[in-house]
This record gives C-alpha cells, sequence and structure tokens, in this order.
C-alpha cells in the first residue's frame, strides 16, 4: 500500500466526508459537556453524602433534578423546532456552569437542590457519556438536519464516541477529589475546586457552541395584524408562541415511545442516579476510586460506540437495540451479587459496553422516523414520561437503599428493563428505518 493512499484513508477517518465546521463545533461541545456531566456525576453524590445527606434525601434531590429536566426538555423540544436549535445548545451549558459554581460555595439544602435542579445534576453516573442534560433534543435534531440519512448511525456513533472520550476525562477529574472521609465546611472546601473544573468545562461547551451556524427556521408570519399593521410586545411573541403545538404526524410513534420509554425510565431513576452513591456504601469507594473506574469504562468502551453502526447493519437496528436492552437488564443481577469492588467494577464495564452499543442507535432511530418538522419535538416528548417514572422511582429506591438493602434497588429495575426491549421489538420490528427498507422492484410496463 502506497503511502498516498495511507494517508488518504487516514484523513477520511479523521475528517469523513460528513463532517463541516458546525459538526465539528457539536462534537467539540459534546465532549466538554460530557466532561462535566461524567465529573458532577461522580463527585455530587459522594459530597452531598458526606455532607450528610442520606439515600432518601438523595433521593428527593434526583426526583426534583428528573422533574425540573422533564420541563426543560420538553420546553426545548417544543421551541426549538420553531425557534431554532442554537439558543439551547448555547443557553443550557451556562446554566450548568451556574450549578456547579453554586456547589462550590454554598452548603444550604434549599440552594443546592434549586442548583442541581437548574444544572441537571444528579442526571445519570460519571460512566453515563451521552446525557448532556435537557438540550440533547435540539442537539439531535440539528445533527440529524445537518447530514445525510445514510449517515445517520455513524455519525451518532460518532457523538457517542465522543461522549465517553468526555466521560474519560470527567473520570479523571474526579481524582481531585479528596481520598478521605470529609464532612461539613471542610468538605465544601475540599471539593470547590472540582465543582468550579465542572462549570469551567460546561462554559467551554456554551462557547463553542456560540460559533455554531444555523440556517434561520422558516417562520410564519407572525410580526403582522390581520390589518397590515406590525405586531409588537406581547402580542407578537403570544402570536409566535401559538404557532407552537404537539407533534401530529409522528404522533404514532410517540405513543409507542411512550410505552416502551416509560418502562426504561422506572427502571433507570432506581438505579442510574445511585451507582455512584451505591459504589460509595457498598465498597467504601473514594470519589477518586470511582472517578478512576468510572475512566477505565469510558475507555474500554469508546470502541463499542462506534461498532454501533456496523452492528445495526449487520443485524438491523430495532433487532440490535432490542439485544443489547435485554443484556443490559441481565447484567444489573450479577452485579449486586459482586463481592468486591473490582469484581462488580468488571460486570458495571461489561454493562455499559453493551449500554453504549444501544444508546446512538435508538437515538438515530427516533429521528430518522419522526417528521422532519417534528423532530426536536418527538425527540423531548418521547423521553417526557420516562422522565416522569425516573422522577418517581429514585423515591422509592432511596427509601430501599435506607431501609431494606442496598442490592433490592439494583434488582427491581432488571424487570422493567427487561420488559422494554420486548416492547420495542414488538412495537418496532416490522418498521425499519429508511436506510434499511428494502426499495420495490419497478413494474415492467407492457410492451
Amino acid at each position: 500500500m502506497s503511502r498516498v493512499t495511507r494517508w488518504s484513508r487516514l484523513s477520511t477517518r479523521l475528517r469523513p466526508e460528513w463532517s463541516d465546521r458546525n459538526l465539528t463545533l457539536v462534537l467539540a461541545a459534546r465532549t466538554a459537556m460530557s466532561a462535566a456531566r461524567a465529573l458532577a456525576g461522580v463527585v455530587a453524590p459522594v459530597y452531598l453524602a458526606l455532607d450528610g445527606f442520606d439515600a432518601a434525601r438523595l433521593g428527593a434531590l434526583f426526583a426534583v433534578v428528573a422533574v425540573a429536566s422533564a420541563v426543560m426538555a420538553t420546553a426545548i423540544g417544543l421551541l426549538s423546532d420553531r425557534f431554532g436549535r442554537k439558543p439551547f445548545l448555547v443557553g443550557v451549558p451556562l446554566l450548568a456552569a451556574l450549578a456547579g459554581v453554586t456547589f462550590a460555595d454554598d452548603r444550604s439544602t434549599g440552594v443546592l437542590f434549586a442548583a442541581a435542579a437548574l444544572g441537571s445534576f444528579g442526571r445519570g453516573s460519571g460512566a453515563g457519556a451521552g446525557a448532556v442534560g435537557p438540550y440533547q433534543p435540539a442537539e439531535s435534531a440539528f445533527v440529524v438536519e445537518s447530514i445525510l440519512p445514510r449517515y445517520r448511525n455513524v455519525v451518532f456513533g460518532r457523538i457517542s464516541f465522543v461522549s465517553s472520550v468526555g466521560a474519560l476525562a470527567g473520570g479523571l477529574l474526579a481524582l481531585m477529589a479528596p481520598s478521605r472521609r470529609l464532612s461539613g465546611q471542610a468538605a465544601t472546601a475540599a471539593f470547590g475546586d472540582v465543582f468550579l473544573a465542572t462549570a469551567g468545562l460546561a462554559a467551554l461547551a456554551g462557547f463553542l457552541a456560540v460559533f455554531i451556524v444555523e440556517s434561520r427556521p422558516e417562520r410564519a408570519p407572525v410580526s403582522l395584524e390581520p390589518d397590515g399593521t406590525r405586531r409588537h410586545g406581547v402580542r407578537r411573541l403570544r402570536f409566535a408562541l401559538s404557532a407552537i403545538h404537539l407533534p401530529r404526524r409522528s404522533r404514532p410513534l410517540l405513543y409507542r415511545l411512550w410505552v416502551t420509554n416509560s418502562l426504561n425510565g422506572l427502571a433507570i431513576g432506581m438505579f442510574g442516579p445511585f451507582v455512584t452513591y451505591w459504589f460509595f456504601r457498598r465498597f467504601d469507594a473514594s470519589a477518586g476510586e470511582i472517578g478512576a473506574l468510572f475512566a477505565v469504562v469510558n475507555v474500554a468502551t469508546a470502541a463499542a460506540t462506534l461498532s454501533a453502526a456496523g452492528l445495526a447493519k449487520r443485524w438491523g437496528l430495532v433487532n440490535t437495540v432490542g439485544v443489547v436492552r435485554s443484556a443490559q437488564a441481565a447484567l444489573l443481577v450479577p452485579l449486586v451479587l459482586m463481592p468486591t469492588f473490582e469484581a462488580a467494577g468488571a460486570v458495571y464495564l461489561l454493562r455499559m459496553i453493551v449500554q453504549r452499543i444501544g444508546l446512538p442507535l435508538r437515538q438515530s432511530y427516533v429521528l430518522a422516523m419522526a417528521d422532519a418538522e417534528e423532530r426536536a419535538a418527538v425527540t423531548a416528548l418521547s423521553n417526557l414520561p420516562s422522565q416522569l417514572t425516573m422522577a418517581a422511582s429514585p423515591l422509592l429506591a432511596g427509601y430501599l437503599f435506607d431501609e431494606v438493602s442496598l442490592s433490592l434497588p439494583f434488582d427491581i429495575p432488571a424487570v422493567p428493563q427487561g420488559l422494554n426491549a420486548v416492547t420495542f421489538w414488538v412495537f418496532f420490528r416490522h418498521a425499519p428505518p429508511e436506510e434499511e427498507r428494502v426499495p420495490a422492484e419497478p413494474v415492467a410496463s407492457p410492451s
């Protein structure tokens, strides 16, 4: 193979033909935001536990965060279809940055609850690359509108890959957290720099999004009264908001997603926010040790995100999602049976490899099947039931952690997550995305 050919292949891998300036900025911003989310996911639960939060109180905080995120994600999905995606790609990371600064400087319970809700602190663990916060419907819709359908699975795999890279960085930054047990003002002082690092990464994500160039969405003529005069102020805003509506053409898809996502949200809400807390309580692991584990997980799972498109091409997207969701459910049971931190970490690693394959494919499928003018709204509304069940289940999980056992909140979710895999396959096995549909044979005209 000639040197020119090798260089050409390397260049194609580093900058594929679907890549452009906007997508490069989206990937860079996603990397920074994933690092911020991962870092917060490791240190926030440990910090709050050291500051006196028991599992029930943590569950209440996670429930508040889930409700706030559900409201924000739904609003962003509806508004971004009408007013564009960029304002939310810039603004929401800045809210997370503000939350990080607040955590670094304030210990009062009410302020911490408000900051966590504002910044979506408590959404998943440090190994949960892929969750960037409530602006994800706007980000996903923007990406789909920027690429051809045949590149969709590949691009979402690349997004999950850079999320893993960002989460890896966030896990390593968690080593900044103190390894010894602290409480009160000492914990606030020791964890302050870590939360400021979280704020800096989130602010960087918002800053990068400033340079995205978005085509202005088509708008109805909202500035004119029926007599031809211009609308101003509240009347103009009210008329603009009246053009926002729930998805109509994508409604059958939305109803099915509500069923599958409600089951998944019930499962994730019980164990997802508590993964860091579980390692902390079960094995007395420090924030640094948990962050190091999550860093290893993100290194090992990065390749899995890039393999997702190939598996979907071989097995079919819906079949692949069904298989990996079933495996995710099954692996919850052996996870809690492991006797050591290292053994539990190994099972958790295997589960996250499986999860990383399914995540971009599921996101890709929803956006492929939704009507082009309703993508962000469908993405947001399809996740609304799961976010509501995620808001309720942490309260039950917190009670079980405190009063029953450390393993039951991880055993119970295996059932709804298994049902999620079954219902997703049943609902969508006969509805492949565009790139998997076999074109009809042309009918020969009679001679």
